[in-house]
Parts: structure tokens; C-alpha cells; sequence
């Protein structure tokens, strides 16, 4: 089966190069060429267009920046669903607006293309390792069809619900996510100014009420845990421009049905602060540095 991969980017990247380790047929494309560079040494196959990646293509599956880059993409006299040959299915796992993308497999299934978006929770080292959790939104039919691809790139696969359901469910994820994550910070950053362990008062949390992912797997304190991006000087992970995307997308969510999220609209507000402060490329549990100024 061959299979078009466009975007190889920190995501994309590592989910192609699984797709070719399970024996896939991968032709990629990229904007970097240093990334082509690599999915070529690793055995991938480049192409010069999205369009010629995706020719005669049984699968075509997506991983972009945001909604103005797919809906590029795919739409338009140049897009994929005038260009592409064959009945492709067609997979966009990037994180964008469920009503781009459900207006984007309207014109699909218009085009007699099948189309899910199946978004993305787990970060570049799910990503690495083949675990990531896909959030799918589509047909039945459709996600069966796409079930052995993804479960070479996922270990958690949860269907949604119809076209844009995936999308809904990670605007709300991250939009929960990004949250926490202020709240750890702020909890963290006041039991060290009361002169706490930051590690004892952690461990202490745990194990208590205040419990969540962002405590106990992702520690935004530095030296608290290792192996995190707080551990890291806030290298690679999950970047603040990225949650400041996807905190972005929850507000318009919202704002389109009338629907109040005041956490969320402070969230967004606050990882704007810091993103403009000259953090946005930095790790999104950086926002422990917020706290502190």
C-alpha cells in the first residue's frame, strides 16, 4: 500500500518513519528540506509537491501547522481533492478548527473522497514511540479503513464521533491541558515561596485532591523530575505557540456557539503574555517562569 505523507514536521516526522518501519510505502513531503533529508536516509520516499506525494496514493495523511495550511492543502484548483487520483482515503491529523474540517470533509465526501480527522495527544515522544492517542472523527466505515495505519503510529484509538468530533475533542483536551498546567505552576511557584521542597510538595500532591498529568508526568518546576523539558532549559516538547494555537481555537470554538469558557479565555490570554515575551518557541510548562515574574 502506498501511503502520502505530508508535513514531517516534529510530529509528522517520527509517525512517517513508523508508517516505514511497519513496511509501509511512504512517499513524503516538506516545506524543510532537512527533514526530507532525513525521512530519505531513514528509507522514505520524497516528492518535489504535496500533489506528486500523493499521487496514486491509496492513503494520503496529513500533519500541519493549522487551518489556513490544510485547508491549502486540500482545497482549491490546486488542491488535493481536484488533484489527487484514485479514491484515496484521506487522513488530516493536524490540530485545526472542527468547523474547517468539517467543512473540508463535506467537499470531500462531495468529491466521493472519504476523510476523517484524526488529531493527536502524546506529544513528539508518543509520537517517537508509537504511542500517541488519535482522536477520530468520521464514518465507521472509514476509521476501520484507517485502523491498521494508525495503530502503527498510536496506542490509543478513540472514535469520536462524525467529521470534526476528533478535532472538538482536542480543542477541549488541550484547552483542559494548558489549564492545568497554569494552575500546577502557580500551586508549585507558592509552596516555594512558603520555602517548600518543590520535590516533597510534588511527591505530597500526587497523592492528594490536586493530582493531574501536568504533576505528575510533565513537571513544569526544573530539577523535579528528568527526562521533561523543564529539566531541559524548556527544550523541544510542546511548544508555547502551540498551545497559544490550540487555546486560540477553543476561544473561537467557543465564541461561535455562545458558549462561556472564562479559564479558557485567561489561559489564552496569559500564554500570549509569555509567548510575547519571547518565549513562544519554549516548552508550554515554561509558563512556570510566568508565575514567577
Amino acid at each position: 500500500m502506498k501511503v502520502a505523507f505530508i508535513g514531517l514536521g516534529n510530529m509528522g516526522l517520527p509517525m512517517a518513519l513508523n508508517l516505514l518501519k511497519a513496511g509501509y510505502e511512504v512517499t513524503g513531503f516538506d516545506l524543510v528540506q532537512s527533514q526530507l533529508d532525513i525521512f530519505s536516509n531513514a528509507g522514505g520516499a520524497v516528492a518535489k509537491s504535496a500533489s506528486m506525494a500523493a499521487q496514486d496514493a491509496a492513503v494520503i495523511i496529513s500533519m500541519l501547522p493549522a487551518s489556513r495550511h490544510v485547508e491549502a492543502l486540500y482545497l482549491g484548483d490546486t488542491g488535493l481533492l481536484s488533484a489527487a487520483s484514485g479514491n484515496p482515503l484521506l487522513i488530516d491529523c493536524s490540530t485545526i478548527s472542527p468547523r474547517v474540517s468539517q467543512e473540508i470533509a463535506a467537499i470531500a465526501k462531495v468529491k466521493g473522497f472519504a476523510m476523517i480527522d484524526a488529531p493527536v495527544s502524546g506529544g513528539t515522544s508518543g509520537a517517537q514511540a508509537g504511542t500517541l492517542t488519535f482522536m477520530v472523527g468520521g464514518e465507521t466505515r472509514d476509521l476501520e479503513k484507517a485502523m491498521p495505519l494508525l495503530e502503527k503510529m498510536g496506542k490509543n484509538i478513540f472514535h469520536a464521533g462524525l467529521n470534526g468530533g476528533g478535532q472538538t475533542v482536542k480543542v477541549c483536551n488541550n484547552m483542559l491541558l494548558g489549564i492545568q498546567m497554569l494552575g500546577t505552576s502557580e500551586a508549585l511557584r507558592l509552596g516555594i515561596a512558603n520555602g517548600m521542597d518543590p520535590k516533597v510538595l510534588s511527591d505530597i500532591m500526587s497523592k492528594s485532591s490536586g493530582r493531574n498529568w501536568t504533576l505528575e508526568l510533565y513537571n513544569p518546576c526544573p530539577g523535579v523530575m528528568e527526562s521533561v523539558p523543564s529539566s531541559n532549559g524548556y527544550a523541544g516538547g510542546f511548544g508555547v505557540d502551540l498551545m497559544l494555537k490550540d487555546l486560540g481555537l477553543a476561544v473561537e470554538n467557543a465564541q461561535g456557539l455562545d458558549a462561556h469558557i472564562p479559564l479558557g479565555e485567561l489561559a489564552h490570554h496569559l500564554y500570549g503574555a509569555h509567548s510575547k515575551a519571547g518565549n513562544g518557541q519554549l516548552d508550554f510548562s515554561s509558563v512556570f517562569k510566568l508565575a514567577e515574574d
